[in-house]
Parts: structure tokens; C-alpha cells; sequence
């Protein structure tokens, strides 16, 4: 199995890959007698949360036979967004446990893996534009707007994080920061950083033995070592930092989306063998954070294929993140990184909302020059000095192994051919391992430059020590081969690279992006929107070995979710009382479905292909006229709890997870029904299907609204009633969208689109349609 960067601080770039072991260690967390536990106890009975605190333990004590005991074990108490703890238990404690009366469900601790100068300007958020209609000017910077940031802590002395300009700290936080190594509150909070809490007991219980044994740079504080976690905080809400650059590229000011908004730290990712989050630390996070009084959650954090179900409290995530969006917090999470395959996209509870990444029109170009005076175009992050003209080596196979080739992760080469000159490889791997493995082969062996061929994708990496590693697709790469092999010495000269903004360049959906459909149910559209998450430029630790002074370039859905969570603090700001479900329907029916350049967008994949819901939600975000989406399709937790009970979640599980007695009513609910802003039907047969949303008005209050519907190829499409019409007591209008279809075959998804307009606002939802002819699993729809 390919791990890029096994060792390093970073989970960057293309992929963020959770790392299972190392060569250090033989496994990830060590066998212990007694495990992390999470007793689940659902809503909090006591609104005084040291009565909740003390009943956790008189309730462990129980168990384990006194208090002294119980506070030995305890690692955490739950006691604001819900109730429960976890604890050190065995296996045989933890099933006494869960017969005790108030506890609904104990569960093992689970692990969780981490997932700019040019990005805002390319969403048209610019902050030289100061017409009415800029959202930034409408929000003032998401001003008064706290954002939450589960990740692995801050680098605090970042000039991101500056307080100039800024006014007191909003009054309604309840939140603190807390001391630790390398982190004095009275220095390292401000204005800017008002919270920073840091969560590690549920990891230091697993993995038994203290954190640096890893061989990580590492603070037991908010402090961030890995920079990870100031890269996501400064993009989603940095302040303004000038004549910021990464390797002499990409030049300008670096800012987050809402530039005013404040930021509290929430450290519960460790840097350990690439990045660990544990479900205790992540849920005790959730709660602290809903009582600490934050609008908008940012988590650049995910699990892997197969996930948990919705009600299983061993994601965190969704368990988490459903009791901070029925307290109206917006929880914005990656979609992951496990592209181009589908069906890997990850944080599917519709409650989420769920970021896919995209690159901008920005590129990176680097000139190759050959010795017959051809000049062809890659990419790169090199800003070193101009190789003249010099030799250009292809390692030839020689005899059956084809690993003498010249296959970048096995490049095996003779010093004295290599020496001085430039090396062209091939690679099908999308994993930095292989460009890395190359570069160490190609310096070993005393060559100036190396130019991989590889499947065309937008997200770069930066080679080590400057070191030129310029990267082109395979049609280049075999032009270069073809002008090796034509001449006894083939020269090439490799130039620095350029920054190239604006047209021609398009958006594309990231080569590493997760895709859809949803794995858990793929009537719910997964990703519901992209946002840029490649070539980020934005702030880091000093730690980080990719840094450019203060500042590093990082690709990944962990950097397009920032950046949606920066946009919804801006709505936030401007809306203070729409709800989470509200601010996710404003940003899919108003999203892009081309560049904002007006161009096609593309999925990166093998072969590319044109961009689709699956790939991108509603499409690319749109800031400004997401600021006035005309009606939105609004949830509440009803609606999670219609979407729980079509989902076939026994009453017991939704119970756990709502922390209040449900019973799903016996007549079937269809999962097609519940309101999200996107209608996707798995499974068609010659029968037709009908499903209902229902729409809010919130542009004007007389307004009337028509219909236009882009069919899914084959599938026909009706809508009833054909005209909305809202007045001062009519805000809310219901209707009926029928599918049917004359194919008498199994087809894979087509797509289409249903809008509403008033001729002002044009809110459109995406389709997706299935036919199944021969596969019943349409029935429980």
C-alpha cells in the first residue's frame, strides 16, 4: 500500500492518507486491558453541569467501586451538548455498564484521520470590489462571527492571526483558553484568537505511553506542531497579511474568507503517525463548543470506507455534529480524499455539509525546452535557478524486468549515466510516494532535474531543497520520450516556474476529491458543493518542512472546507437567524455549475471527464448571490429525525442520538421526501415516483415564482403546482416533482435540473436518476 510522506507533519497535498503504522512502530495503538469506552447517555438531564459531571461519576463508581476509582478512570464527561462520558473500562465493565438504567448505548473509541493569495479573488470575493452586492462588504467580514476549528491547534504568533482592527471580544463567549506547553492565554489569545482548548485524553488512553515516543514534534497544549490546523483557521477567517509568496510564487495577500470573524481553537488531532483524532477527544470538543457559544464548525477531519451509520456514535462526527446543528451551529466538514472512485465520499449525514474540492484559474507553468527547440509546458513549484541546456536521460528497460525501466518509484539508476543530467520517469501512481522515491533516486545518482509523467491533475507538490521536479501529462511525457529516442544526445533546458492566473484557465474537481454517491444512502447527495482545496497558500507552523517563511501550499478537501466555512460565517453575519439547513440550500442553488469564467468544469480522473453532482454537489460556491437565494429549502431536526426514520434506524438508535424518546410512525416514510435541496432517485422502474419539497421565501415578500426543468436524458419530469406564489402570510409553499421513464433498461445515474426564478433569483437543485429495471432495490423508496 502506497503512504505518502510516511513520517511527515503534514497531510497535504493530493491525498491525505491516514497512516496505519510506520517502521518504528509495530502497531498504530497498543493492545491495553483497559480501552477508552464512550457511555452514551443521550440530552443532558441537569442544566447545572457539575450535577451532570458528579452523576457520571457516582454512576462509574458503581461499576468500578468507589469515586476514587471512577475519577482514576474517567477521561471525559459530556455535560453541555448531550450526556455521557468516556472512561478506561474492560470489556466486562463496559457491559455492566450498559445495563445500568440512563445509559443507552457504550461504544469503543474509534480514530479518525485529518483530511489564500488568489482562492477568494477567484469567487469574485474580492476585497478591492466594494459595490453593495459584494458579500464581504454586506457582512463586514463576517464580523461578530465565531468559528470553531477542529483540528491540530494554532501556531498563534502567525500574523494571520492579528487582532489590529478588530473590536472586543462578542460578549456572548462563554469560552476560555487553556494553558499548556508553549501556550500562555495572557500571550497567545487575543481579539483575533478568543477560545483555544485542547483534547488529548481519549488518544493518550489508547495509545498508553507518552505522545513524543513517536518521534513528532508535538505540544501538549493548542499549539499546533503540524500546521495543519493554522493553515485551515487562517483560511477560513485569517486576517490580512501582504506580499505573501510560497517559492517566489503565487504572490499577493493572504486573508481568510470572513476576515473579521474570531477563531476558538479546538486541538483534537495529534500529531502521530500522520495525524490521529480520537471519537472521545472529537465528541468532548462537540461539547465544549456548543457551550462555548460558536456559529460555524470547521472540520478538515474524516473517516474511511465503510463508515459507521448515522446513529452510531463511533463517528463522532455525525454524532457530534447533529447536536450542534439542532442548537443552530453550521457544521462544515471535508468530503475527504479518496478520489476519483466513487462512492468514497465521506461526513454523508445530511445534517453536514459537505465540501468537495476544486482548483482555481491559477496555474503554475514551467517551461521545458528540448534540443530541437520545442518548447512544452508542465507544472511545478520551482522557483530555482534556470538548468541550461544539458543532458536528458529515459532509463530503457534492458532484458524482462520491468523495473529497470523508468518507472518513477523504482527508478534504479547508473551514477555515471545519470550524472549532471535531467531524468524523465512515468508513473501511474497518484500518491506523492512515487515522485518522491524519484527525486531521492534521480539526486543519489547526481542528476540536476527530474520531469514526471503522470495522470493530469492540478494539485503540485513542492520537490525537496528546490530541487526541479516538473510534472506533465502522459502525452507530453511520451513527446519528451519520443525526442529522446530520435536523437544519440538529447538535450532539454528546464526553466523557473511562472504564475499564471485568469483565462484560459477552468475550474476542475480535484483528482483526489471523494466522490459520490453516498455509500451510506445515495438518495442523499454527497458532496453538497466544492470550494477551492488546491495549491492553498495560507499559514503554517514552523514546523511544517514544506514552509516558505510563515506560509506553505497545501492541496486537500481539508482546504476547500475552510474555505466554505469562512463564506457560511459571512452569511452568518449577514443572517444571523437562518439556520444551518437554510445557509447549506443558499449555497447549492446558487452554485456555479460552470467556472465563474463562464468554462466547462472537468472532474480530474483517468480519463477526465465533465463534472457532475456526484462530484461537485450543487456545484462551485458563489458567495455573492448565495447572499440572496431567493427561497431556500429549510430543515429542522424533524426533518433529520423523517430522514433517521426512512433510513429504517430502529427507535431505540434515533432515541440515542436525538437524547429525546422517538417512535417512527408506522406508516413508511420515504428517505426521497426529506427536504434537502437536491432530489436524487436511486432506483426507477416503468412505474413513475413522486416526492415533495417545500420551499421558504426569503427575498421579497410578494414574489412569484415559475419552473424550469432540465430532464435527466430519457426521464420525464413534472412539477405540480407549476407557479409559487408568496404574499405576507404565505412563506412557505409545498410541491410535487413526478419522475417516470420509458427506459426499459438498467442505466447508471443521468442528471438534470429543476429551478425556480422570478425572473431575480434562479434557485436550482440538482437530479439525479437511476433506472433499474432488473434490481428491486427501488422498493423501499
Amino acid at each position: 500500500m502506497d503512504f505518502p510522506l510516511l513520517t511527515a507533519p503534514l497531510f497535504l497535498l493530493l491525498c491525505l492518507i491516514f497512516v496505519l503504522h510506520d517502521h518504528t512502530t509495530t502497531t498504530m495503538v497498543e493492545a491495553r486491558t483497559n480501552n477508552v469506552h464512550i457511555v452514551y447517555m443521550g440530552e443532558k438531564q441537569h442544566e447545572d453541569p457539575d450535577l451532570t459531571t458528579d452523576s457520571h461519576h457516582n454512576l462509574l463508581a458503581k461499576i468500578v467501586g468507589s469515586k476514587e476509582k471512577a475519577s482514576e478512570l474517567m477521561v471525559y464527561s459530556y455535560r453541555h451538548g448531550f450526556s455521557g462520558f468516556a472512561a478506561k473500562l474492560t470489556e466486562s465493565q463496559a457491559q455492566d455498564i450498559a445495563e445500568l438504567p440512563g445509559v443507552i448505548r457504550v461504544i469503543p473509541n474509534s480514530l479518525h484521520r485529518l483530511q489564500t493569495t488568489r482562492t477568494w479573488d477567484s469567487l469574485n470575493l474580492s476585497t478591492t470590489h466594494r459595490a453593495p452586492s459584494n458579500l464581504l462588504h454586506k457582512s463586514n467580514n463576517g464580523d461578530g462571527v465565531i468559528i470553531g476549528i477542529f483540528d491540530t491547534g494554532i501556531w498563534p504568533e502567525s500574523k494571520s492571526f492579528s487582532e489590529n482592527g478588530l473590536g472586543p471580544v462578542p460578549s456572548r463567549w462563554k469560552g476560555v483558553c487553556e494553558s499548556g506547553d508553549s501556550f500562555d492565554p495572557t500571550k497567545h489569545c487575543n481579539r483575533k484568537i478568543i477560545g483555544a482548548r485542547w483534547f488529548v485524553n481519549g488518544f493518550l488512553a489508547e495509545y498508553g505511553k507518552p505522545l513524543n515516543t513517536s518521534g513528532q514534534n508535538e505540544y501538549l497544549s493548542a499549539r499546533d506542531a503540524n500546521g495543519h490546523g493554522t493553515h485551515t483557521a487562517s483560511t477560513a477567517a485569517g486576517s490580512f497579511v501582504g506580499n505573501v509568496s510560497y517559492k517566489g510564487l503565487a504572490n499577493g495577500t493572504a486573508r481568510g474568507g470572513a476576515s473579521n470573524a474570531r477563531v476558538a481553537v479546538y486541538k483534537v488531532c495529534w500529531n502521530f503517525f500522520g495525524g490521529q483524532c480520537s471519537s472521545a477527544d472529537i465528541l468532548k470538543g462537540f461539547d465544549e463548543a456548543i457551550h462555548d457559544g460558536v456559529d460555524v464548525l470547521s472540520l478538515s477531519i474524516g473517516f474511511w470506507i465503510p463508515m459507521f451509520s448515522d446513529v452510531d456514535e463511533r463517528d463522532g462526527i455525525s454524532t457530534g455534529s447533529f447536536h450542534a446543528v439542532a442548537r443552530g451551529i453550521s457544521v462544515v466538514c471535508g468530503s475527504g480524499n479518496d478520489g476519483p472512485s466513487a462512492q468514497t465520499v465521506q461526513n454523508t449525514a445530511p445534517w453536514i455539509l459537505t465540501v468537495a474540492a476544486n482548483s482555481i484559474d491559477r496555474a503554475f507553468v514551467t517551461s521545458i525546452t528540448l534540443g530541437n527547440n520545442k518548447t512544452l509546458a508542465g507544472q511545478a513549484i520551482y522557483n530555482g535557478r534556470e538548468i541550461g541546456l544539458t543532458g536528458l536521460l529515459y532509463p530503457e528497460s534492458n532484458g524482462l524486468d520491468p523495473t529497470a525501466s523508468g518507472v518513477c518509484q523504482a527508478l534504479q539508476l547508473n551514477q555515471t549515466k545519470v550524472a549532471g543530467q535531467v531524468v524523465l520517469c512515468f508513473t501511474s501512481m497518484t500518491r506523492r510516494a512515487a515522485i518522491t522515491s524519484a527525486v531521492a533516486a534521480v539526486k543519489a545518482a547526481g542528476g540536476v532535474g527530474l520531469i514526471v509523467a503522470k495522470h493530469p491533475s492540478s494539485g503540485l507538490y513542492p520537490c525537496p531543497g528546490d530541487f526541479p521536479c516538473i510534472e506533465v501529462d502522459y502525452e507530453i511525457g511520451t513527446k519528451i520520450l519520443f525526442y529522446i529516442r530520435s536523437t544519440r544526445t538529447p538535450l532539454v533546458k528546464l526553466s523557473p516556474s511562472k504564475t499564471v492566473v485568469g483565462r484560459p484557465l477552468s475550474a476542475q474537481v480535484a483528482h483526489f476529491s471523494s466522490r459520490g454517491p453516498n455509500s451510506i444512502e445515495p438518495a442523499i447527495l454527497k458532496p453538497d458543493i466544492t470550494a477551492p482545496g488546491v495549491n492553498v497558500l495560507a499559514a503554517t507552523s514552523p514546523h511544517d518542512r514544506f514552509a516558505d517563511g510563515e506560509f506553505v501550499m497545501h492541496s486537500g478537501t481539508s482546504m476547500s472546507t475552510p474555505h466554505i466555512s469562512g463564506i457560511v460565517a459571512l452569511l452568518k453575519a449577514l443572517h444571523p437567524t437562518w439556520s444551518p439547513a437554510a445557509i447549506k440550500s443558499a449555497l447549492v442553488t446558487t452554485a456555479w455549475r460552470t467556472s465563474p469564467s463562464g468554462s466547462p468544469i472537468f472532474a480530474e480522473g483517468s480519463p477526465p471527464k465533465l463534472a457532475d453532482p456526484f462530484d461537485y454537489g450543487g456545484g462551485i460556491v458563489n458567495p455573492n448571490v448565495a447572499a440572496d437565494p431567493g427561497l431556500v429549502y429549510d430543515m429542522g431536526t424533524a426533518d433529520y429525525v423523517h430522514y433517521l426514520c426512512a433510513m429504517h434506524y430502529n427507535n431505540s438508535a434515533i432515541s440515542r442520538l436525538t437524547g429525546n424518546v422517538k417512535n417512527c410512525p408506522i406508516q413508511k416514510l420515504s428517505v426521497l421526501d426529506v427536504n434537502l435541496p437536491s432530489i436524487i432517485i436511486p432506483s426507477i422502474r416503468s412505474t413513475s415516483i413522486t416526492v415533495t419539497r417545500t420551499v421558504t421565501n426569503v427575498g421579497a415578500q410578494n414574489s412569484t415564482y415559475r419552473p424550469t426543468i432540465e430532464p435527466p436524458s430519457g426521464i420525464a419530469v413534472s412539477v405540480r403546482p407549476d407557479v409559487l406564489t408568496f404574499n405576507s402570510t404565505v412563506k412557505k409553499v409545498s410541491f410535487k416533482v413526478t419522475f417516470s421513464t420509458t427506459l426499459q433498461m438498467n442505466t447508471q445515474y443521468l442528471f438534470g435540473s429543476l429551478t425556480w426564478s422570478d425572473r431575480v433569483h434562479f434557485v436550482r437543485i440538482p437530479l439525479a436518476v437511476r433506472t433499474e429495471m432488473f434490481q428491486p432495490y427501488g422498493d423501499e423508496y
